[in-house]
């Protein structure tokens, strides 16, 4: 896929890429007393500079320290006048400790929004500028996260009393992440932060064509809470399904159901493709016998629906631009952790839609569910029909909230080609193994279409720490890549912190500057080479590549976690096992195979939604 747009100037001016909407998030905490006159003269200075107007750009102050505290909104001014007013009356706010965390979640939620005038939904560029001045008392990844997933590009700005790592994860890109000694310094990083304002523009220019969202087809799966708390209800939630399941368009090419009870762990009862007609569908709910068991694990199914039934295997439409729905119904507070899940389920644009009882943990239903005003609540499970209508509504919402609302742009479509990196285990434990390793990837290599350009490798081993070998736009020819893996050293080292590695990889391989095309559409492949269990924990690494579509496909040996290695790939079926590195000959074809089938998969092939701009194929 070609790397310059073909826009035409009507499809810029269509694309609004002369208007942004842009939130300013101020640590106002004890912290920052002093630097707040620093920090309020900034904001004005970066407003001076824009194009300020009801159909240009919009500006939203918030600050915070414990709570967020909205000092304007992005439809609450016009003119630049009154937006430059407002921030020079700000006050201080004060207080602590400093919730960074809450206060990222918080603008998702309220700020950028319709209703606080973010135009998100018709292509709007949306910027996030945080200007912070210590380190977080709470947790930052899933806020962050949920953000990005949004496709809201922040920027973070902090002082030297700033968590610099937590800065780099907060922002879109670690780029992004800028410092100044005191809040008093923030002039000199002004020049820094409109180039990279100028960047986020053109990246939050869609690269990619759409594909055409049918609003008359959906894919809904029902995650039904089966535990030992729910026997009673039990009845209630299988009748519940039933009415909503009759009121849906069921077909193969219509609407499409499927069902999965849970506690410990999770348990298909049928996938989206099991059956295609609202008979069999109502029979098979009407079949259902309540699972049992504790305790209650919904991170655990939440993740496990999303790698295991929202997939094409198991009838997921997704990537054809079909709706999917996630209708939990849920009658106790979970066991493990549901914030990583939840964002995954989100990032991979999947609407759910919580409903629980009063034994529920409300909030954490609203962090489950696509929008806090999607958690639906009743007393008792016998209570859901009470809520039936209140779900077709958020049901007809969701429809209209699936269908792309943002324009798209003229891509010129090239012969199909692939991004690839090698990921090897260098350390103490695959010594004697990496010749084999290494022969692998030159046998992979020999596979690729690399002198034309079409496609482009990397390799980076690691240990404890992980060392690029060459990046993507290292080498551009197959001889010259063939050369550097024969010469390949083994690294060495230990523990093994897979984690750190993929996360390394999201930040600094499969990037733009390392020669990474995922901005213009070519897909992007992951093959990890593993050789034992990890140090450290591999989900949210992992979770991050998948929001980013990077199609992972991790083999492993009898020394391996197959568990871990499931969560890392893509899909666990794209999880492949040797009993040594030396039998890797042996997974090759079907590695092969699968990263055919899966670049197919993401590579878009479909029409635009009609009335948006077209995509020329060429």
């Amino acid at each position: 896929m070609s790397s310059r747009p073909l826009l035409e100037a009507g499809a810029w001016k269509e694309f609004h890429s002369g208007k942004k909407d842009i939130v300013f998030l101020l640590d106002g905490s004890d912290g920052t007393r002093n630097g707040f006159p620093a920090m309020r003269e900034f904001v004005e200075r970066v407003v001076e500079k824009l194009n300020v107007g009801q159909n240009n750009d919009r500006v939203s102050v918030v600050q915070y320290s414990r709570d967020p505290e909205v000092n304007f909104y992005l439809n609450t001014h016009s003119t630049k006048e009154d937006i430059v007013d407002s921030v020079r009356g700000l006050r201080h706010k004060g207080g602590r400790p400093l919730n960074t965390g809450a206060a990222l979640q918080y603008v998702r939620d309220n700020v950028f929004t319709p209703s606080s005038g973010s135009r998100r939904l018709q292509g709007v560029p949306q910027m996030l500028i945080l200007l912070n001045g210590g380190r977080s008392f709470d947790n930052v990844d899933s806020p962050a996260a949920a953000l990005k997933q949004q496709g809201i590009f922040v920027i973070g700005i902090g002082t030297r009393n700033s968590d610099r790592s937590e800065l780099q994860k907060i922002s879109y890109e670690p780029s992004y992440a800028l410092s100044v000694s005191e809040l008093t310094d923030l002039p000199t990083v002004q020049e820094q932060l409109s180039s990279v304002m100028s960047t986020v523009r053109v990246r939050a220019t869609p690269m990619t064509p759409t594909v055409t969202v049918d609003s008359g087809k959906k894919d809904i799966v029902f995650l039904l809470d089966g535990s030992d708390g729910t026997r009673n209800g039990f009845p209630a939630m299988r009748e519940f399904v039933e009415r909503v399941v009759e009121i849906l368009n069921v077909g193969q090419n219509n609407d499409r159901v499927s069902v999965v009870q849970y506690s410990r762990d999770p348990e298909v009862n049928f996938y989206l493709n099991t059956h295609s007609t609202k008979e069999d569908i109502v029979d098979s709910v009407r079949g259902l016998r309540h699972k049992g068991g504790r305790p209650l694990n919904t991170g655990a199914a939440l993740q496990y629906v999303r790698d295991n039934v929202f997939t094409p295997s198991s009838g997921s439409r997704r990537l054809q631009g079909v709706p999917q729905m996630l209708i939990l119904l849920n009658g106790g507070r979970s066991f493990d952790n549901v914030d990583s899940p939840a964002a995954a389920l989100k990032q991979q644009g999947i609407f759910v839609i919580g409903i629980g009882t009063r034994n529920s943990d409300r909030s954490e239903l609203q962090k489950i569910s696509y929008e806090p005003s999607y958690a639906l609540s009743v007393s008792e499970l016998t209570d859901l029909p009470t809520v039936q209508e209140q779900l077709s509504s958020v049901m007809s919402t969701v429809r209209v909230r699936a269908t792309p609302m943002t324009p798209t742009v003229t891509v010129e479509r090239k012969p199909a080609g692939k991004d690839v990196v090698f990921l090897l285990d260098g350390s103490d434990g695959t010594r004697s193994a990496f010749p084999a390793m290494r022969d692998f990837v030159q046998r992979v290599v020999e596979t690729l279409s690399l002198d034309d350009n079409k496609d482009r490798v990397s390799v980076v081993q690691y240990s404890r720490d992980p060392a690029v070998q060459f990046y993507l736009n290292t080498y551009s020819t197959k001889a010259v890549i063939l050369d550097t893996v024969r010469g390949l050293r083994h690294k060495g080292g230990r523990p093994l912190n897979t984690g750190a590695a993929l996360q390394y990889l999201r930040d600094n391989v499969l990037t733009a500057s390392a020669g990474s095309r995922r901005l213009e559409g070519v897909p992007q492949v992951l093959i990890v080479l593993s050789g034992g269990r990890s140090s450290d924990s591999v989900d949210a690494p992992a979770s991050a590549l998948k929001q980013l579509g990077v199609l992972i496909f991790a083999i492993g040996t009898r020394r391996s976690d197959i568990r871990e290695l499931q969560k890392i790939s893509y899909n666990p079926s794209y999880a492949l096992s040797v009993s040594e590195f030396t039998y890797l000959p042996n997974v090759q074809q079907q590695l092969q195979s699968f990263v055919e089938a899966v670049v197919i998969d993401v590579t878009p092939e479909s029409p635009t939604v009609p009335g948006m701009l077209t995509i020329m194929m060429s």
